[in-house]
């Protein structure tokens, strides 16, 4: 990968582990369902890569999954939904590709850092659900 590109990769990421800075303009200012949509997402690739390296987990994964849908519902107002999709796809993709990084890298402090990173970002999110 060149150098631009895996600086723009890393831009990229950063941006949507710190909550999605970067906003659609037409999105709301209600940081709770951001965090929401982030977390749906990030909860999304966690567990499909789950599905293909650790299929008992993908079941807790899949719960706390479903807690932020429930969540993301409670409290989204009307018009917002693609908002919503935005912000999940988006921290999906930034997540798997942490992931990706992680598993499939040749540079292990590079894959070190992205496999802390991930756990790290899917920890903070499962940690907002209670019991």
């Amino acid at each position: 990968m060149s150098g631009m590109r895996r600086v723009i990769l890393i831009l990229a990421v950063c941006a949507v582990a710190m909550n999605m800075q970067f906003r659609p303009a037409g999105a709301s200012g209600n940081a709770q369902l951001v965090q929401f949509a982030s977390c749906t997402g990030r909860l999304s690739a966690q567990m499909e890569f789950q599905w293909m390296f650790d299929g008992a987990a993908s079941e807790l994964t899949a719960t706390h999954r479903a807690a932020m849908i429930e969540l993301i519902d409670a409290i989204i107002a009307p018009g917002d939904g693609r908002d919503v999709l935005y912000w999940r796809l988006s921290a999906k993709r930034a997540q798997a590709a942490l992931l990706t990084r992680a598993t499939f890298n040749d540079d292990t402090a590079d894959a070190a850092w992205a496999a802390r990173t991930a756990t790290r970002l899917a920890d903070e999110c499962a940690s907002l659900i209670l019991g």
